[in-house]
């Protein structure tokens, strides 16, 4: 502050010149978060917070498992037309997912477009084991590479970012990962900003919603697991000038994204007060913090969430409980950009700007098995649509059958046994089932004599056959637990 003393020595000084300026000196919240924009070319720093902060990457490490991959074809190790087999390994990763069967082929060019745009858990392992040789194998790849590049405070164990003690990074790394994915590999940047793919019937746009949103968006990869919060790592380019913009450790799938337009758009501006701040230096320069990554677990997926937590979150901004509209949680984020841009409004604000419907795009097809085109590539579109079209056909047979056999006991109670599994028929065998089965007969025994014998039946088959119809409901609960952990 005391460098501000000078300037209101100064007359006449525009009070609204040091209005702005204290705003960007002033602290932000304690709120665990770290921000990061630089320049792509240069490397130079534009804004830093906590960027030198250890994080968990989360999905964002797909950015490392495509830049190995490509790196190995550029190498001539491989083709984006070699043909990779989906192992039990690679199938059985959490979602987000494709869901093939083990032995499905696919190409190293179709994995990397669904695990980017759909952030695909088991096409990163099936690129791992295609191009390493295994998980581990693969994993030495990456840190091999964090390591040439200068990615001092990045570990990695996985190649998909799902949760793990030794998968570490920080925005100062990853800043320098897309500088050197954009130097090293520029024909192979299309991966990083296709907008959406299509697979048989099923189209799934890409979840950095600043892509066909924000003007010039062009990259990179988002990613989440609950104790890191909502990640983004984002690129963009304006009258010849690419910016890149990290945010870790958003509190929702929109918030990220709007902070990192709003990042984005003040390195744009023609920024009036830049002699106000201290130069930052380069991203290579700024120097590490020794200290473990924050957890963000109880924050982002605790009770509180209606829903569970995901990457395909598309909640708007919460702020103390509201949502949406020009207040965020970037405090005066907005006004900071105005004063930033000499005293000029912004076009719109990045919260309506990220709401609104993205720029009208043909979906990138993928499909299983090797490279086609022509009338070889539409049947094999087609043929993938029918593989999704029948598990559903097989799900709902499987359903009715579930149903015949009580139909002509308790109707009312059909629909809801044939939403229970084998789970819930091996939870309560015994907690209250023994009781109430062995008092319901006699009631029915005087009644009816065909009574009798059905529910004698139903024990062996749920062993809950008088328990009330609303308990299996309760039972189903705990299944959303898993979900925060999807990357």
């Amino acid at each position: 502050m005391h460098f501000l003393r000078p300037l209101l020595r100064l007359a006449p000084l525009n009070l609204a010149v040091v209005a702005a300026a204290l705003m960007l000196l002033a602290p932000r919240d304690a709120r665990a978060e770290a921000l990061l924009l630089i320049e792509a070319e240069s490397g130079k720093v534009l804004q830093a917070e906590n960027a030198t902060i250890p994080w968990y990457p989360a999905s964002v490490t797909k950015i490392m498992t495509a830049y190995v991959t490509l790196k190995a074809v550029k190498d001539g190790k491989l083709t984006l037309d070699t043909l990779l087999t989906v192992s039990p390994t690679a199938a059985s990763q959490s979602p987000s997912k494709m869901g093939f069967r083990p032995g499905t082929q696919v190409t190293v060019d179709n994995a990397l477009k669904m695990m980017m745009v759909k952030s695909a858990n088991d096409m990163a392992v099936v690129l791992a084991e295609g191009v390493g040789g295994s998980i581990d194998g693969f994993s030495a790849m990456m840190n091999q590479t964090a390591s040439r590049l200068g990615m001092t405070q990045t570990s990695y164990v996985n190649p998909n970012g799902l949760p793990a003690d030794g998968q570490i990074t920080s925005a100062r790394d990853l800043g320098i990962l897309a500088r050197s994915f954009l130097r090293d590999l520029p024909e192979y940047e299309y991966f990083v900003h296709i907008p959406a793919i299509r697979l048989g019937k099923r189209i799934t746009p890409n979840f950095n919603k600043l892509i066909g949103r924000y003007p010039g968006a062009d990259g990179f990869k988002t990613g989440f697991i609950c104790a890191s919060g909502y990640n983004l790592v984002a690129s963009a380019s304006r009258n010849g000038r690419r910016l890149i913009a990290v945010v870790l450790g958003a509190n929702s799938g929109t918030a990220r994204a709007v902070k990192a337009a709003q990042l984005l758009e003040r390195g744009f501006s023609q920024d009036t007060l830049s002699w106000l701040r201290p130069a930052l230096g380069t991203v290579d320069s700024l120097v590490p913090v020794d200290a473990s990554p924050p957890n963000l677990r109880d924050e982002m997926c605790g009770g509180h969430r209606r829903r569970p937590a995901s990457d395909e979150d598309d909640a708007l901004i919460a702020t103390n409980g509201s949502t949406g509209g020009s207040t965020s949680q970037t405090g005066g984020e907005a006004q900071v950009t105005f004063f930033t841009a000499g005293l000029q409004p912004p076009m719109m604000k990045a919260s309506d700007l990220v709401a609104s419907a993205a720029a009208p795009a043909e979906p990138v097809l993928v499909y299983t098995g090797p490279t086609r085109s022509g009338a070889a590539l539409i049947a094999a579109v087609a043929a993938d649509a029918d593989q999704q079209a029948t598990p559903r056909a097989r799900g709902k047979k499987s359903r009715v059958a579930a149903k015949k056999p009580e139909a002509t006991d308790k109707p009312k109670d059909a629909g809801k046994d044939a939403k229970s599994s084998a789970k819930l028929d091996a939870a309560k065998p015994d907690a209250k089932g023994e009781a109430k089965p062995a008092a319901k007969p006699v009631k029915h025994a005087n009644a009816k004599p065909d009574a009798a014998a059905k529910p004698a039946e139903k024990p062996a088959a749920n062993g809950d056959s008088a328990a009330k119809p609303t308990k299996p409901k309760t039972t189903t609960k705990p299944a959303a637990k898993s979900a925060p952990n999807n990357s």
